[in-house]
């Protein structure tokens, strides 16, 4: 009987100390993992758009730069060189855009949707008295691309940048 007790209790003993022993294996494994865990970069929240932006069908170009303040631009096409503050932001839906704000819309004749009812033909050519051009050029920026609407059509008649024929100005992230 004496034996068996004996037994019992180095029975308990050892697995008292493979008990414990797995427990000290656990806790250096977890260190382990904390530790590579805190060398794994954290992405930023904001996207990386500093950069040139250029145009494959005609002569444009837009850099963006990081401020302190935000972001600024330099626009360049073949008959203007055009610098100032570019906002970007996101809507409800997600959607990511950049401004370059400061740039006066080469044309604009306005909704038609919003003009007062016009009996006269001879009126019917003419842009509407008080209208204001637009200040601020609006692009949809996705992945590298910068995608700017140049024009708009019979109902409500803009353009944007006319030295680009292009209904819609794709700039791509050269560098």
């Amino acid at each position: 009987m004496i034996l068996k007790s004996k037994l019992i209790a180095v029975f308990i003993i050892c697995l008292f100390i493979t008990a414990c022993s797995d427990k000290k294996k656990e806790t250096i494994i977890q260190k382990e993992a904390v530790t590579s865990e805190a060398i794994i970069p954290v992405q930023k929240s904001e996207e990386y758009i500093e950069g040139i932006y250029a145009s494959n069908e005609c002569d444009l170009s837009v850099k963006i730069t990081k401020t302190k303040d935000g972001y600024t631009y330099f626009l360049k096409t073949s008959e203007r060189k055009l610098n100032g503050k570019a906002t970007f932001s996101k809507n409800e839906s997600g959607e990511k855009y950049l401004v370059l704000e400061g740039i006066k819309w080469d044309d604009y004749e306005g909704d038609i949707s919003n003009e007062e009812e016009n009996d006269s033909i001879s009126d019917s050519g003419k842009p509407a008295k008080g209208i204001e051009i637009p200040i601020g050029i609006d692009a949809s920026y996705t992945k590298d691309t910068l995608t700017i609407q140049n024009y708009g059509n019979a109902m409500n008649s803009y353009t944007k940048i006319s030295e680009c024929g292009s209904k819609y100005i794709q700039l791509i992230k050269k560098r």
